[in-house]
Protein backbone atom coordinates (compact mmCIF):
# COMPACT_ATOMS: atom_id res chain seq x y z
CA UNK A 1 0.00 0.00 0.00
CA UNK A 2 2.92 2.51 0.37
CA UNK A 3 4.40 1.64 -2.77
CA UNK A 4 0.95 2.31 -4.63
CA UNK A 5 0.33 5.58 -2.67
CA UNK A 6 3.80 7.36 -2.09
CA UNK A 7 3.74 9.08 -5.61
CA UNK A 8 0.33 10.77 -4.40
CA UNK A 9 2.35 12.21 -1.47
CA UNK A 10 5.22 13.21 -3.69
CA UNK A 11 4.21 14.90 -6.55
CA UNK A 12 2.28 17.50 -4.83
CA UNK A 13 5.11 17.95 -2.54
CA UNK A 14 7.58 18.51 -5.45
CA UNK A 15 4.40 20.69 -7.24
CA UNK A 16 4.50 23.23 -3.95
CA UNK A 17 8.52 22.71 -3.94
CA UNK A 18 9.10 23.72 -7.41
CA UNK A 19 6.97 26.91 -6.93
CA UNK A 20 8.80 28.03 -4.46
CA UNK A 21 10.63 32.05 -4.47
CA UNK A 22 14.36 30.84 -4.48
CA UNK A 23 15.25 34.92 -4.57
CA UNK A 24 14.77 34.44 -0.94
CA UNK A 25 17.26 32.25 -0.15
CA UNK A 26 19.71 34.05 -1.94
CA UNK A 27 18.72 37.22 -0.13
CA UNK A 28 19.06 35.53 3.10
CA UNK A 29 22.62 34.06 2.10
CA UNK A 30 24.03 37.39 1.50
CA UNK A 31 22.56 38.96 4.49
CA UNK A 32 24.90 36.28 6.59
CA UNK A 33 22.26 34.04 7.55
CA UNK A 34 23.20 30.22 6.86
CA UNK A 35 20.92 27.77 5.19
CA UNK A 36 19.85 25.97 7.55
CA UNK A 37 18.82 28.69 9.69
CA UNK A 38 16.03 30.02 7.25
CA UNK A 39 15.02 27.41 4.93
CA UNK A 40 13.18 25.41 7.19
CA UNK A 41 11.06 27.92 8.22
CA UNK A 42 10.69 29.19 4.55
CA UNK A 43 10.28 25.89 2.92
CA UNK A 44 7.33 24.72 5.70
CA UNK A 45 5.22 27.61 5.26
CA UNK A 46 5.00 27.24 1.17
CA UNK A 47 4.93 23.68 1.77
CA UNK A 48 1.98 23.60 3.36
CA UNK A 49 -0.23 23.62 0.79
CA UNK A 50 1.33 20.44 -0.71
CA UNK A 51 1.75 18.85 2.49
CA UNK A 52 -2.30 19.07 2.88
CA UNK A 53 -3.08 17.82 -0.84
CA UNK A 54 -0.88 14.65 -0.30
CA UNK A 55 -2.62 13.98 3.17
CA UNK A 56 -5.86 13.85 1.09
CA UNK A 57 -4.57 12.14 -1.78
CA UNK A 58 -3.00 9.23 0.40
CA UNK A 59 -6.14 8.85 2.93
CA UNK A 60 -9.01 8.80 1.16
CA UNK A 61 -7.78 5.64 -1.32
CA UNK A 62 -6.13 4.31 1.48
CA UNK A 63 -9.24 4.04 3.54
CA UNK A 64 -11.44 2.10 0.49
CA UNK A 65 -8.70 -0.13 0.12
CA UNK A 66 -10.17 -2.69 2.89
CA UNK A 67 -10.82 -5.98 -0.14
CA UNK A 68 -7.22 -5.92 -1.20
CA UNK A 69 -5.92 -7.69 2.22
CA UNK A 70 -9.28 -9.96 2.46
CA UNK A 71 -8.70 -11.10 -1.32
CA UNK A 72 -5.15 -11.41 -1.22
CA UNK A 73 -4.27 -12.32 2.48
CA UNK A 74 -7.42 -13.66 3.86
CA UNK A 75 -8.00 -10.64 5.87
CA UNK A 76 -5.31 -11.06 8.51
CA UNK A 77 -4.47 -7.31 8.11
CA UNK A 78 -6.74 -5.23 9.62
CA UNK A 79 -7.09 -1.81 8.07
CA UNK A 80 -8.93 1.14 8.82
CA UNK A 81 -11.55 0.49 5.67
CA UNK A 82 -11.92 -3.49 7.58
CA UNK A 83 -12.20 -1.87 10.78
CA UNK A 84 -15.43 0.03 9.88
CA UNK A 85 -16.49 -2.79 7.75
CA UNK A 86 -16.71 -5.34 10.70
CA UNK A 87 -17.85 -2.96 12.88
CA UNK A 88 -21.27 -2.30 10.70
CA UNK A 89 -21.74 -5.96 9.31
CA UNK A 90 -20.02 -8.25 12.34
CA UNK A 91 -19.99 -6.70 15.43
CA UNK A 92 -23.36 -4.84 15.11
CA UNK A 93 -21.70 -1.88 17.02
CA UNK A 94 -22.95 0.68 14.45
CA UNK A 95 -21.91 3.86 16.65
CA UNK A 96 -18.98 2.93 17.01
CA UNK A 97 -18.93 2.39 13.01
CA UNK A 98 -20.01 5.25 12.38
CA UNK A 99 -17.66 7.22 14.79
CA UNK A 100 -14.47 5.92 13.55
CA UNK A 101 -16.04 7.00 10.00
CA UNK A 102 -17.11 10.41 10.66
CA UNK A 103 -13.38 10.73 12.27
CA UNK A 104 -11.97 9.39 9.04
CA UNK A 105 -14.03 11.94 6.68
CA UNK A 106 -13.08 14.59 9.43
CA UNK A 107 -9.51 14.31 8.33
CA UNK A 108 -9.35 15.44 4.88
CA UNK A 109 -12.01 17.98 5.44
CA UNK A 110 -9.76 19.40 8.32
CA UNK A 111 -6.17 19.65 5.91
CA UNK A 112 -8.76 20.95 2.78
CA UNK A 113 -9.18 24.22 5.27
CA UNK A 114 -5.65 24.37 5.98
CA UNK A 115 -5.17 25.08 2.38
CA UNK A 116 -7.67 27.46 2.01
CA UNK A 117 -5.11 29.93 4.47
Amino acid sequence: MVCDLLPFLVLPLYASAEKLDWSIVEAAQESGRQLVQHVPAWHSAAGHAGLAAGFILVLIPATGQFVIPDLLGGGKTVLLGNLIQQQFLQSRDWPFGAAIAFITMGCPWRAYGFTRD
